[in-house]
């Protein structure tokens, strides 16, 4: 049988030597002091063999390399255990000491980028392990315990800060300037919405229905309106938006009022975000002894077809990227509707280009005796 082409034959044939992946390690400083890193005692000791430490050597050069001379490139996502950022700084140590021996060390500013790209790559593996460790923490009911969790912890500093914002905004704590106005009412409008995007996540990990089965007591539309009012006054004034209340004749209902009030402040807060000039209008409509139609309408820019699509979509694809990402929009009036279904009606929508949009529900709400 002959021998395989690729293999020397003759009394002149040499064994071939296969190259150490290490070889292949482009820059010099670097590749010695993966040299020396694969003779270390230090390395030995952790219980890497032979082949796996060449490999993860050569990938942990390699991103070292592109963090230095390709900033733009993205880094090897799966270098990120406690064995490569062992490597690491061990490989940090082996090329400090090769500048320290060296009798012409490089250039001040080659050695601070390769420092620099040492520690680009070092926060690179903490976030990937951090992103491991925390995907793996959301899964199962310990994941939805630890979203509210985190939820409700923003949503308590948020309160404060809506508090303060506004007691200052109103001149309680002394006179505030036309500039201090706003300044403030921007604060208050982004603790507003941060606030909401908490208290949302809260009842979307619970299953976003739960605010729908409280038993049904007496409360006033009017003071639902005039309270959602209060809460987005500030936003509508940074805007110049005006906030229009139209409540039913018969004003004092049973049903779920708590419910009622977070679809209505939901709605209303992203009618102000997506409207720009004109007004906000809430209106309870009675249609029977028994029934109301509740609304609320803007005066923005409507929704384009394409949107409406995905609408009602919690986690959806950000225009114009490959990422995806809760929409603070999609997230409340996923829970909107999820809400308005829980109390036997159906979220409507209605829209139109330089006339707005226009969300409505009808609910069976029975007139509740006056106290």
């Amino acid at each position: 049988m002959s021998a395989p082409a690729s293999v020397p034959t003759g009394k002149h044939a040499k064994p071939t030597k296969l190259r150490s992946p290490i070889k292949t390690i482009e820059c010099a400083v670097l590749r010695r002091a993966a040299e020396r890193l694969s003779k270390s005692s230090a390395v030995a000791a952790s219980g890497a063999d032979g082949a796996p430490l060449a490999e993860l050597l050569v990938a942990v050069c390699g991103m070292i390399h592109t963090a230095r001379v390709d900033q733009g490139k993205p880094l090897d996502p799966g270098v990120g255990s406690a064995e490569g950022r062992r490597v690491l700084d061990l490989l940090r140590m082996h090329v400090v000491m090769q500048w320290t021996g060296s009798k012409t060390p490089p250039p001040a500013v080659t050695m601070l980028s390769y420092l620099s790209a040492f520690e680009t790559v070092g926060r690179h593996m903490e976030s990937a392990t951090d992103l491991s460790n925390f995907s793996d923490a959301l899964v199962g009911t310990r994941g939805l315990e630890l979203v509210v969790e985190v939820a409700h912890d923003l949503r308590s500093p948020l309160t404060s800060i809506l508090f303060l914002a506004e007691t200052l905004q109103r001149g309680r704590s002394g006179p505030v300037s036309d500039l201090q106005q706003r300044q403030l009412g921007l604060i208050y409008s982004a603790a507003l919405g941060m606030s909401t995007m908490a208290s949302n996540v809260m009842e979307m990990a619970r299953g976003g229905t739960r605010l729908a089965n409280e038993d049904p007591t007496p409360f006033s539309v009017s003071e639902t309106f005039e309270s959602v009012r209060d809460i987005v006054q500030p936003m509508a004034e940074e805007k110049g938006l005006k906030v229009r209340l139209s409540p039913p004749s018969s004003d004092r209902r049973l049903g779920a009022g708590q419910a009622l009030s977070r679809v209505i402040l939901n709605l209303t807060t992203n009618a102000i975000k997506f409207t720009e000039d004109g007004f906000v209008e809430l209106v309870g409509k009675s249609t029977s002894l028994t029934r109301v139609e509740f609304s609320v309408r803007d005066t923005g820019h409507g929704i384009s077809p394409a949107a409406l699509d995905t609408l009602y979509h919690p986690f959806r694809r950000v225009q114009h990227n490959d990422r995806s990402a809760f929409s603070s929009t999609g997230l409340g009036l996923s829970l909107c509707r999820r809400l308005v279904a829980a109390m036997g009606a159906e979220l409507q929508v209605e829209t139109q280009p330089d006339w707005g949009t226009r969300f409505s529900f009808e609910l069976d709400l029975p007139p509740a005796r006056a106290l």
